[in-house]
């Protein structure tokens, strides 16, 4: 792992400097990224991007008055200027009575977990250039494609750390290693896009160029040919690639801030059925390699594996201090910043549990429907639960795919959809949100 001790002193002497300007409370934070990424089209090599920053944020407290700033420049002059603009502004601020930071008693504690964040290897211009080139090359070989729009792969390594006049003091390091493939198939001059990608914090768990362009060729080619549907309502399978787009509302709608301003369509939900029995949604901060893993989150309080909903029933709202003290309730330890403003909240590792049956075993089930693959605009009205999207697919009767459509809308009322969903067998973890593929019956389907 790499130092991550290097900001400490600078840390704590602004959150000193902060108490003696006049602040009643402060926390500082230091982030630093470093990443390389290259891109390739048609062989050629398109674009190189190296990135180095470091950020410093502040927040202070004059009382129950906050203000947060941020800079890039981390010379004494530019960090004095920070530690007066902060607590000047403090000053002006409104009072809010839920503002604090996390006391003394709450803090998480050490030693943190040890969550395999971290992995050392470096790769050089030249060989993420020589893994794109290969990746382009075999999405091309597919039959039916007809030019690339593009291959790249990247690294990119991070370290966070918080310092609190509380006494909080944590840090952390994560790296990332990407490769993706874009690329168009074409039959009778109509063309369709497909791509692949994907993103580990381990080299050795990315796969292979050639299972990121093969599967990237088969995506494109396997939508030639789509076909406009008339409008019906039917069984709606949306794949685990984007399954995750159908559940966000419902983690956006159970998020503290919203539930506070009353924008939720759960409010008086709590310990509601607001999934199909037998349905659950984890959210874990200590999943080995986890792209959303944590040893804490953004207030230096401790994170858990909790069920956000257990057997379809709602357990818990996602709340940092401020929500948390508006609902009369404590964190969840879900607040999540930047360098710059005060904290929101977010997941950090979030899966809906998986059933019993594979894609095909769904659609075995369903005899006639959509398989949805791809999804734009998707729309949300969060105090009605209205949503509707934009998708393309595949048909799908008597249990097996028929042909490709597009240019169809799916819609309906969010809240019943989940109480109907049915999820699939075949959950992967491949970001910090993951689902099975999720079965819907009775979705209003919007065609020709």
């Amino acid at each position: 792992m790499p130092d991550s001790s290097a900001p400490a002193d600078l840390l704590h002497d602004l959150v000193r400097d902060a108490l003696k300007a006049g602040a009643d409370a402060a926390e500082a934070v230091s982030s630093e990224r470093a990443s390389l990424s290259v891109g390739v089209r048609n062989g050629a090599l398109e674009d190189v991007e190296r990135e180095e920053s470091r950020d410093l944020g502040l927040r202070v407290f004059v009382g129950r008055r906050q203000a947060t700033v941020s800079a890039s420049d981390l010379s004494q002059v530019t960090r004095t200027r920070l530690v007066e603009r902060a607590v000047a502004m403090a000053r002006l601020a409104p009072e809010d009575p839920y503002n604090d930071l996390t006391p003394r008693e709450r803090l998480a504690r050490g030693p943190f977990a040890e969550l395999d964040l971290y992995d050392p290897t470096e790769r050089s211009a030249a060989e993420l250039e020589a893994v794109s080139r290969e990746a382009e090359a075999v999405a091309l070989a597919t039959p039916e494609i007809a030019r690339s729009e593009g291959a790249g792969a990247g690294h990119s390594s991070s370290r966070w750390r918080l310092v609190t006049s509380e006494g909080f003091d944590g840090h952390y390091a994560a790296t990332s290693f990407s490769l993706s493939a874009s690329v168009i198939a074409e039959r009778d001059g109509a063309m369709e896009r497909g791509g692949e990608g994907r993103s580990t914090r381990h080299l050795s768990d990315l796969p292979s160029p050639e299972a990121i362009g093969a599967e990237a060729g088969r995506r494109a080619a396997a939508r030639l040919g789509p076909r406009k549907i008339a409008s019906t309502t039917a069984p709606v399978i949306f794949d685990r690639r984007i399954a995750t787009q159908v559940l966000s509302p419902l983690i956006g709608a159970i998020g503290g801030p919203s539930v506070a301003r009353g924008t939720s369509f759960l409010m008086g939900r709590m310990g509601q059925q607001v999934l199909a029995g037998g349905v659950s949604v984890i959210d874990d901060p200590f999943r080995v390699r986890g792209m959303g893993s944590t040893p804490f989150d953004d207030e230096g309080s401790p994170v858990q594996r909790v069920a956000l909903v257990e057997d379809g029933v709602l357990k818990t709202w996602l709340l940092n201090r401020a929500s948390a003290a508006q609902l009369g309730l404590e964190t969840t330890g879900h607040a999540s910043r930047g360098s710059a403003g005060p904290p929101g909240v977010s997941t950090h590792n979030l899966h809906l549990t998986p059933g019993d049956r594979d894609q095909a075993g769904l659609m075995a089930d369903a005899g006639t429907g959509l398989v949805v693959t791809g999804m734009f605009g998707p729309a949300l009205n969060p105090n009605t639960g209205d949503w509707s999207a934009g998708v393309h697919g595949f048909w799908f009767e008597n249990g097996e795919i028929a042909y490709p459509v597009s240019e169809i809308t799916v819609a309906g009322k969010l809240a019943e959809f989940m109480m109907r969903m049915v999820p699939g067998s075949d959950l992967e973890f491949r970001g910090s949100a993951n689902s099975p593929s999720l079965l819907i019956d009775g979705v209003a389907i919007a065609g020709k």
